[in-house]
């Protein structure tokens, strides 16, 4: 069984790019837009509130409950 990568540290770059460093040391930077699909992530359209980001256990949320899958930004 894989391990899942955990996100220890995410900074805002620019436009609705975020750059993610793993558990493991692997940095990426990450457009989130790309998952910009269905009612939950309407709101991170708006670059205030996508800026409103923060690591939740595990992974990056947003105050509505939006979250992305750690193993999908690791494969970004």
């Amino acid at each position: 069984m894989e391990k899942i990568p955990v996100v220890v540290k995410a900074d805002y770059v620019k436009d609705y790019i975020l750059s993610i460093t793993f558990d493991d040391g692997v940095k990426k930077e990450v457009d989130i837009s790309k998952w910009f699909k269905g009612p939950m992530f309407a709101p991170l359209k708006n670059k205030i509130y996508f800026k409103n980001f923060f690591i939740d256990g595990y992974t990056i949320s947003w105050p509505n409950g939006a979250d992305i899958a750690p193993e999908s930004l690791y494969c970004a």
